[in-house]
């Protein structure tokens, strides 16, 4: 894919869509549940979110680390290939019958609790268990991989490294942080400075902020434009709420879609080119974005 400054549309959130539908997505398994239990239901979200202008659409990969279908049984984690392979291959029907031009990038999220970086294994583990991942979607026959809403340094740069290694062209690897959303836009969710790991991530097609607060994202991204040369890309793709100290979840205004829209316009302002929807955001959000940036008529 080419680095160009053409603004490419990610999807939205897939677990907090699936609950919408009435999916299962209690925890450990969370949107993996959908692959074993909904499989239909899951094809239909990657539908609705090409039909709503996606470019790219995010295979449900989230949880089919073997750490957390391990956490469910040692027979289930011993299904990790399979259930990844699985999951690809649905993402896969929906791009070929909606848009058989669009991407498909499969998710690579942190081995723990996104949200606790205190949780994150020792380093041998974060290297040996993102290369299994990295390894099963490379196999599955994904375009790209993302390695995403990573809360902490050791754990993002095992990631990094993994894809680094494996993933070779045409095939691409992106890979997005996962900040506070209160205080200065280079702190990650355990204390350390994101900016400290840029220098490491050569050969990333994006770089960027996740599962943020949508009004928090402007900041972060003109701070990475900043320090990330060209040509490689900075995405961008927010929650519609955000954790209060207290630990309860509050919706903002990004609620709406619209709103959200408008965020997300200042993103690309600042420079973001890859633009997408997280926790809470739904078909909607995305064809609100889509004629925000003009790919679909109307806007």
């Amino acid at each position: 894919m080419n680095a160009e400054r053409t603004i490419l549309l990610l999807d939205g959130a897939t677990g907090t869509e699936l609950g919408r539908r009435g999916v299962d997505i209690s925890l450990p398994l969370w949107s993996a549940h959908a692959i074993l239990e909904a499989p239909q239901i899951l094809e239909a979200v990657h539908r609705d979110y090409l039909e709503a202008g996606a470019d790219m659409i995010t295979a449900n990969t989230f949880r089919t680390h073997r750490r957390s279908l391990a956490k469910v049984g040692p027979d289930l984690g011993d299904r990790a290939r399979e259930l990844t392979h699985r999951a690809v291959e649905i993402a896969q029907r929906a791009r070929d019958a909606v848009n058989p031009g669009a991407r498909i990038v499969g998710s690579v999220a942190p081995l723990e609790d996104c949200y606790r970086p205190d949780l994150a294994p020792p380093l041998e583990a974060c290297e040996a268990e993102h290369r299994e991942l990295i390894t099963h979607l490379l196999e599955a026959g994904i375009d790209g991989v993302l390695i995403e809403t990573q809360n902490c340094l050791r754990e993002a740069g095992a990631a990094a490294r993994a894809a680094m290694e494996l993933v070779k062209p045409p095939a691409f690897w992106m890979i997005s942080f996962c900040t506070r959303s209160d205080g200065p836009p280079n702190i990650l969710l355990s204390g350390e400075t994101l900016t400290d790991i840029l220098p490491s991530l050569t050969g990333a097609f994006s770089i960027g902020v996740n599962c943020v607060a949508a009004q928090a994202i402007e900041a972060q991204i003109k701070l990475l434009r900043m320090l990330v040369p060209q040509p490689v890309r900075i995405s961008a793709y927010a929650n519609i709420g955000k954790a209060t100290p207290a630990g309860d979840w509050v919706c903002t205004d990004a609620i709406d879609p619209e709103i959200y829209s408008q965020y997300a316009a200042r993103w690309v302002a600042a420079g973001a080119t890859i633009i997408g929807g997280c926790c809470g955001t739904r078909p909607a959000t995305i064809r609100a974005l889509a004629r925000q940036l003009g790919k679909l008529p109307g806007a």
